[in-house]
């Protein structure tokens, strides 16, 4: 048990010093590039801070723990939207881009209904997991393909620009330097999620909880951990843009890129996942674009509001 409090509490540590090392690499190599922070959070840093997640449900997919791998990405969805925007907008009131009202909120929201309707049977079969994985292909391509580059360059333009420009670090003199940022900061994230899950289990084993409860909360929480850091200090920095950016980013890649793979390796089963726990990672996917949609900004009483709305969640699941 003490084991694994270390490890728990070494794990957290790691994701901060992960999250400040890749918020500020990737912030500079977005300005480098001409390229909006909403772009870089909503693909390098929302993936990357969403390996831990892909480790774990490979992994449990693997062993045949449909209820780790199918609750770790349901219960960090819920975590990521309610828990992570909602304490982000405690710490500071966010401004959303444009382009989330658009675009990105509207598709998680349909990927979430996506899933749950895949999902209709029990199973995630093995072309609907290459299915869902296509997508988040897809996903990327669109991201990088000439016109979004020129969009976000035109995004980016000082005129407009001015509104996030507010709190961005310097670039660095060497492109070495904001690679190696960023390279550095995965690495911490993914190590310190691996040490923070692996430290969790053992203790919420301890105390004898179920697998589901597991991966819908200690598992869901810790692997969105890098998110929270991440987020957190984008947010503490005034980098709006990669703080909402990474959470909804995280959570399509989530239910494209983790479910889809941990699928197309091995079907999962709902198993201990209930249809409230899916019916709640669609309204939080829901909840997104009301609190967009009201001045463009996630403000400290909708933040305080997502943040309670998680509190009773996990306060249903112990009872």
């Amino acid at each position: 048990m003490p084991a694994a409090v270390l490890l728990t509490l070494g794990g957290v540590v790691l994701l901060y010093g992960g999250a400040e090392s890749l918020v500020r690499g990737s912030s500079a190599l977005a300005l480098r590039l001409g390229l909006s922070p909403l772009l870089v959070g909503l693909t390098v840093v929302a993936f990357g801070t969403s390996s831990p997640e892909l480790a774990v449900s490979l992994r449990s997919a693997l062993a045949g723990q449909g209820d780790i791998a199918l609750g770790n990405v349901v219960g960090s969805n819920i975590a990521n939207v309610a828990l992570i925007l909602g304490i982000c907008a405690l710490v500071r009131p966010l401004r959303v881009h444009a382009q989330v009202i658009r675009w990105d909120a509207p598709l998680l929201l349909a990927c979430s209904v996506l899933l749950v309707a895949l999902l209709a049977d029990g199973v995630l079969s093995r072309p609907e997991g290459a299915g869902l994985f296509a997508g988040v292909v897809a996903y990327v391509a669109w991201g990088v393909v000439p016109c979004r580059a020129v969009l976000s360059r035109r995004e980016a333009s000082p005129s407009v620009r001015d509104e996030f420009a507010e709190g961005l670090p310097a670039v660095p003199r060497r492109v070495g330097a904001e690679v190696l940022l960023v390279a550095v900061g995965l690495g911490l994230l993914v190590l310190g999620g691996r040490l923070l899950v692996s430290g969790a289990v053992t203790l919420a084993r301890g105390v004898g909880l179920s697998e589901a409860f597991i991966g819908l909360t200690v598992i869901a929480v810790g692997t969105s951990l890098p998110e929270l850091a991440t987020s957190v200090v984008a947010a503490v920095r005034g980098e709006a843009d990669l703080a909402v950016g990474n959470v909804v980013g995280s959570n399509l890649f989530n239910l494209l890129g983790v479910a889809g793979l941990a699928s197309w390796v091995h079907p999962v089963a709902l198993a201990g996942v209930t249809r409230v726990d899916l019916f709640v990672m669609v309204a939080a996917a829901a909840a997104v674009l009301p609190v967009v949609w009201t001045g463009h900004r996630v403000t400290r009483t909708e933040g305080g509001l997502l943040a309670l709305g998680y509190c009773a969640y996990v306060g249903w699941l112990l009872v």
